[in-house]
């Protein structure tokens, strides 16, 4: 199961099409205006049988500060009140919890704002 590809397939379906949700970023960042990376970072474990919990990074880039906060913030709640006890990707969801709040992160392109939070989610496979 990749909870990582679950969250973004997850969020592009609740943040629609106007929003980019991916991966990995490229050098058209500034044309893709906002976007959303989701990356599991190596961190979390499992229960050795069913039970996945994995810490995924999301980081929300956009023109300014305030709309980057924004974004961010909403992400945050769909994440705690819409994600668990969904089924999706193949999984079922049972638990997601905030690690770090959404915050500034450092970018070093200055036509960008970046807010970033970590979160955990508790999953198994759907089967």
């Amino acid at each position: 199961m990749d909870v990582e590809l679950l969250v973004i397939q997850w969020l592009q379906a609740q943040l629609g099409s106007g929003v980019v949700v991916r991966d990995e970023l490229d050098s058209n960042l500034l044309s893709e205006l906002p976007t959303v990376q989701v990356e599991r970072v190596a961190a979390g474990d499992d229960d050795g049988f069913r039970i996945d919990r994995a810490c995924i990074d999301i980081d929300v880039y956009t023109a300014t500060r305030s709309a980057s906060i924004a974004l961010s913030l909403q992400i945050r709640g769909l994440l705690l009140t819409q994600l668990p006890g969904s089924t999706t990707g193949g999984a079922v969801v049972g638990r997601v919890q905030t690690v770090t709040a959404p915050g500034a992160r450092p970018y070093e392109n200055t036509g960008l704002r970046r807010v970033g939070a970590t979160y955990q989610l508790y999953s198994h496979p759907a089967s």
